[in-house]
C-alpha cells in the first residue's frame, strides 16, 4: 500500500516565521520603510533614523520589519556597504534592556560574554564593535510596549541618545520600534519620548478581501495545486476578519486544515476541515448556546448541519437548506415554518455567532449561509441528541 500524498506542497511557507518574497497589501508601508532608511544606501555615516510601526496582532508589523531588512541588507551589499538588520522581540527577554542589547551585539560578535557586562557597557561595546567593522546596523525591537513598561524611561534615554553621544563619529545605529498602539509611550517623560523621533507607520486592520489575496498567495506557495479551492479561501478569510483582520490567525488556520485533510487520506482542503480547524483554536458553539434554541430554530440547524456533511462546499443558498429543514420537520411530524421565518432564524443564528449570512447578489438577490466555528459533524451530533430529548417529552 503505497503512502497517501499530502495536500502540502511546502507547508513550511506557512510557518509564522517564513518570510514571503511579496506582502500583498503592504506595499505602500514596505516603500515608506525603504524611503525613511534610504540614507543607509546614498550617505550611511551622516545620520540615523527610528521608526515606530504600529497595528493590531496579525496585521503583519513583524513580517513587514524582517522584509524591509532583507531587502535593505540586499541593496545595501550590492554597492559594498556592510549593513546588518538585527530583529529582536523584547518580549522573549521579558522586556530587559541587558539580554536585548546582548542579543544585538552577538550579530557581530557571536562569543560575546553574556555575564559581567551593563547595559551601558553592552550598548559602548556595540559601538565600538560598530566602528571596528565599519558596520551600519538597524535594529528592530519587536513588542516594545514590553520593555517600555518594563524598563521605563531611562533605559529608552540610553538607547535613543547613545548616538548623540558620539559628536563627530559615524552614525552607525537606527532603529525599528514595533508596538501594538502608542498609548504604553504615555509611561515615558518628555525627554525620552523626544528622543524616540517619531516617523511613524501605522498598519490597519485587513478586510475581508484583502485577507482573501494573502490567503490566496500562501495557498499558492504552501499547498500542491487544487488542493485548497476559492471556497475555503473565502471560509479561512471570512474566520480571519471576524478575528479582527487576523492575517496570522488565518495562516495558521490554513496549516491546521490542512493537517486534518492528511489525517483524513483527504486529495483536498474540505470547508470541514476548516470548521474542525477552528474549533480546536477558539472556542466553539456551546452547547448552553443550542439548548436555548426553540424547537424549529435547532431543526433549522440540525438542517443546516446536514447539507454541509452531505455537500463538500463553504457556502449554502437559504434556499438549499430550507429543503434540508424540511426533510427535518417530516421526521418529528412538525409543519414547516415558511422562508420569511427562516430568514429570521438565519439572521438570529448569526447573531450567536454560529452562522454567518450574506447576501449575494451573483444570480439574483439571495441570502447565503455557512457553518463557521463548528464542525457539521459534531453540530448534528449535539443538535440530534437535543431534538431527540423534546421528541420524548412531546
Amino acid at each position: 500500500m503505497s503512502p497517501h500524498q499530502s495536500v502540502f506542497k511546502d507547508e513550511a511557507k506557512l510557518d509564522i516565521n517564513y518570510i514571503p518574497q511579496t506582502l500583498p497589501h503592504r506595499e505602500r508601508e514596505q516603500r515608506l520603510l525603504m524611503e525613511f532608511f534610504s540614507y543607509i544606501i546614498r550617505c550611511p555615516e551622516r545620520m540615523a533614523q527610528r521608526v515606530i510601526i504600529t497595528g493590531d496582532v496579525g496585521t503583519g508589523k513583524t513580517v513587514l520589519a524582517q522584509h524591509f531588512g532583507e531587502n535593505l541588507t540586499s541593496e545595501a551589499n550590492k554597492r559594498g556597504i556592510k549593513f546588518r538588520y538585527a530583529h529582536v522581540n523584547c518580549r522573549e527577554f521579558r522586556g530587559s534592556l541587558l539580554p536585548i542589547i546582548h542579543h544585538a551585539i552577538t550579530v557581530f560578535r557571536p562569543q560575546f560574554p553574556a555575564r559581567g557586562y551593563s547595559a551601558e557597557n553592552i550598548l559602548t561595546n556595540l559601538m565600538q564593535v560598530l566602528d571596528e567593522e565599519n558596520a551600519f546596523l538597524v535594529l528592530a525591537l519587536d513588542e516594545f510596549d514590553t520593555l517600555v513598561e518594563n524598563e521605563g524611561s531611562d533605559a529608552i534615554y540610553k538607547l535613543t541618545r547613545l548616538q548623540e553621544m558620539r559628536q563627530g563619529k559615524p552614525q552607525r545605529l537606527s532603529f525599528i520600534f514595533i508596538m501594538r498602539g502608542l498609548k504604553s509611550l504615555e509611561l515615558l517623560d518628555e525627554s525620552a519620548k523626544s528622543t524616540l523621533q517619531r516617523s511613524l507607520i501605522s498598519l490597519e486592520r485587513y478586510n475581508k478581501a484583502q485577507l482573501v489575496d494573502i490567503l490566496a498567495d500562501r495557498v499558492g506557495l504552501a499547498f500542491e495545486l487544487g488542493a485548497v479551492e476559492e471556497d475555503v479561501v473565502d471560509l479561512v478569510a471570512e474566520l480571519a476578519f471576524s478575528e479582527t483582520g487576523n492575517a496570522r490567525f488565518g495562516i495558521e488556520l490554513l496549516w491546521r486544515a490542512g493537517k486534518y485533510a492528511d489525517a483524513q487520506d483527504a486529495d483536498r482542503v474540505e470547508p470541514e476541515c476548516v470548521r474542525m480547524a477552528v474549533s480546536n483554536i477558539i472556542p466553539g458553539t456551546k452547547r448552553s448556546d443550542l439548548t436555548g434554541l426553540g424547537i424549529h430554530e435547532k431543526m433549522f440547524l440540525l438542517g443546516i448541519a446536514r447539507f454541509f456533511k452531505e455537500n463538500e462546499q463553504a457556502y449554502a443558498s437559504l434556499s438549499d437548506v430550507e429543503k434540508s429543514y424540511q426533510i427535518v420537520c417530516e421526521e418529528f411530524n412538525l409543519k414547516p415554518n415558511g422562508h420569511t421565518q427562516l430568514w429570521n432564524y438565519a439572521q438570529f443564528l448569526s447573531s450567536l455567532g454560529i452562522l454567518k449570512t450574506e447576501v449575494s447578489m451573483a444570480k439574483g438577490r439571495s441570502t447565503h449561509v455557512s457553518l463557521l466555528s463548528i464542525p457539521a459533524v459534531k453540530l448534528e451530533k449535539e443538535l440530534s441528541f437535543s431534538l431527540q430529548e423534546e421528541k420524548r417529552n412531546m
